[in-house]
């Protein structure tokens, strides 16, 4: 009976033990954001903030360029989010469904192209946009936030398409449909679970990218929330509040993405599995 107790006990309290390990310091930053400038540098730490302000915030969103950061992370985050998954739908279900001559050293080289680091094709990359002529775009930025979410994309989406059964698209091809018909009708509903985790990766990835756009963009009208979040700095240290508000701010997007997407993708398994 106690080893049967002790079996139930422990791992419960592991995994609410490494909850509260993951999860303080979000708290700590969230806490901090809203905590007066005395009590974030007060040596005996302020665990619940009792006079709340919000100044932190109005110092985050009144620095220099602020809408234009939040426009230029927008709108390469969702450009390269939107371009991989319409790439990596199509190649996704070639390296499935196709039989041709070199298909597994596709796969390989994908896999290849998610293990290896970007960060070492960094002054190549640098490199290429200088010679073009496009440093300080977001042209460039968006190209390569593309190709470095695109194979994990195509090797998470290629295990969706293959779970999908064959004769459900056969069947929709021998009731009149094209295979692009029968692709969009059949079996891309039965793949919104993979394009929501796919494009929740990816944006988190492209969002919270900060080398490159530091190498390239060195023009404050081209940079992104990133380089945003380490602007706090004055002559007598770090502004820690606004630090901590900007950090707060930036998890914003991704805390609504998520709560959205994880709705969405149960709406998406439901209706996959009636019309399947």
């Amino acid at each position: 009976m106690k080893r049967s107790l002790f079996g139930r006990v422990w791992p419960n309290a592991t995994a609410v033990f490494l909850c509260i390990g993951f999860v303080f310091p979000v708290y700590w930053m969230i806490a901090t954001a809203f905590k007066p400038t005395g009590d974030i540098v007060s040596e005996n730490p302020v665990w619940f903030p009792t006079d709340v302000t919000l100044e932190h915030f109005r110092t985050a969103t009144g620095a220099d360029h602020f809408w234009t950061f939040v426009t230029n992370s927008l709108t390469v985050t969702v450009l390269a989010v939107v371009f991989s998954l319409v790439i990596a739908l199509a190649g996704s279900f070639a390296l499935a469904r196709m039989r041709f001559r070199g298909r597994r050293g596709f796969i390989i080289g994908f896999m290849l192209a998610q293990m290896a680091p970007w960060e070492v094709m960094i002054i190549a990359m640098y490199m290429i946009v200088r010679d073009a002529s496009m440093l300080n775009s977001l042209v460039p930025l968006t190209a390569f936030y593309t190709m470095m979410i695109l194979p994990f994309t195509v090797l998470t989406l290629r295990g969706f398409v293959a779970a999908v059964p064959a004769e459900l698209e056969e069947s929709a091809m021998v009731d009149g449909c094209t295979r692009m018909q029968a692709f969009r009708r059949v079996i891309l509903p039965l793949l919104a679970p993979g394009l929501m985790a796919t494009s929740m990766f990816g944006f988190i990835t492209a969002w919270n990218e900060f080398a490159l756009v530091l190498v390239l963009n060195k023009d404050a009208e081209a940079q992104t929330l990133p380089l945003w979040l380490t602007s706090f700095q004055t002559v007598f240290g770090n502004d820690w509040g606004a630090t901590m508000a900007a950090s707060t701010l930036f998890a914003v997007p991704i805390l609504i993405l998520f709560v959205f997407l994880q709705r969405r993708a149960v709406s998406g398994l439901t209706a996959g599995a009636v019309k399947g």
